[in-house]
């Protein structure tokens, strides 16, 4: 077992292929993850038009996306017309129709939230776990706990302001130097700190499911390990644990979930309504109103469509990461061997 950790320390990929492996899994991820989301979001558009500026929160498992319809008169890809049976007979009518293309109409501001934020993210959770190993020891329980806390964190809060530009992009069609414009005035009158709005619910959500998820992940992957008798993550091994560890942590923060949704679309409406009057959008304030309106059950509501798109996302992008991390390691042996071998000849 030593001299496998240290092959494995030999081999040890870089912090740049750490990147693309992640790079690759967010991209796999959004490609496979989002027509099931779209062609959702087509089956509640033709039951709610999202008309008079109200908005809604698509949500691919990797990132949150929030989309205002303004004045009713939005094209967007969600308000095309469409009288869909179910599921099924939505993929094969948008597919008959409008061409398959059409199921990855919502993949461009997926992607540009979801890459770097995914790059940030599993970069910074393992270099932050190998710091941690040589303070903590290899087997601490603590080590998957903070490094993903913390590594959330950074993500987060380093891609917060993309958040607030790539929503006003798509709540209107504005050229770059409006944008611009815009983002100057919203700087002059609300200060540097309205960038991070939202920043708040997103953490309360997002930092315990990473916390969550990372500590049942390496648990379960460590148990197959036994089980199996394997030294490395394989596919089946990624893909399980993911997929297990991704659904508790969806079941237990989906209280946070709903809330942050409810902030979300509630700030986005007033904005494009520009009521004057406004709730209060304080976490523990809207947790009330929930319970409140709809009973302590109101907290858990979507846990199913939650856990049907959580679930197989953190399954895909671990194990795809996985799979990269196995595939530049083997590079990396492979070009010690050969400059062995050419300084041996």
């Amino acid at each position: 077992m030593g001299s496998e950790e240290n092959n494995n320390e030999l081999y040890k990929i870089t912090t740049t292929q750490q990147a693309i492996a992640s790079c690759c899994g967010a991209i796999v991820t959004s490609l496979l993850v989002t027509p099931l989301d779209v062609v959702k979001i087509r089956l509640q558009a033709q039951s709610n038009s999202f008309a008079n500026g109200k908005c809604f929160v698509y949500s691919n498992g990797l990132m949150d996306h929030v989309y205002v319809c303004e004045d009713g008169n939005s094209k967007a890809w969600y308000k095309k017309p469409g009288h869909f049976r179910g599921m099924l007979d939505a993929f094969v009518n948008i597919i008959k129709i409008e061409g398959i293309k059409s199921l990855w109409s919502g993949l461009p501001p997926t992607l540009i939230m979801a890459v770097p934020s995914t790059v940030i993210y599993f970069t910074s959770y393992d270099q932050l776990s190998e710091v941690l190993i040589s303070k903590l020891g290899k087997d601490s329980d603590y080590i998957p706990v903070l490094a993903g806390s913390i590594s959330r964190l950074g993500s987060l809060t380093i891609v917060s302001p993309l958040e607030l530009i790539r929503t006003k992009m798509q709540s209107r069609q504005l050229s770059y130097k409006q944008l611009r414009i815009y983002i100057n005035n919203t700087l002059a009158k609300d200060g540097w700190l309205s960038l991070w709005r939202g920043w708040g619910p997103t953490a309360l959500r997002d930092v315990p499911f990473s916390a969550i998820y990372w500590y049942n992940y390496e648990h379960i992957k460590k148990r197959l390990y036994k089980t199996l008798d394997a030294h490395e993550p394989t596919f089946m091994i990624s893909f399980t644990s993911g997929a297990t560890a991704g659904s508790i942590a969806a079941t237990v923060t989906l209280p946070f979930d709903v809330v942050k949704t409810h902030k979300q679309t509630e700030i986005w409406e007033y904005e494009t309504l520009n009521l004057s009057q406004k709730r209060s959008t304080s976490t523990w304030t809207v947790m009330k109103r929930i319970v409140a309106e709809h009973g302590f059950t109101g907290l858990f509501a979507g846990i199913v469509p939650r856990l049907i798109k959580v679930a197989p996302a953190c399954a895909i992008m671990i194990s795809t990461y996985e799979y990269g991390k196995s595939f530049f390691r083997k590079l990396n042996k492979q070009k010690i061997y050969k400059a062995i071998n050419s300084h041996s000849s």
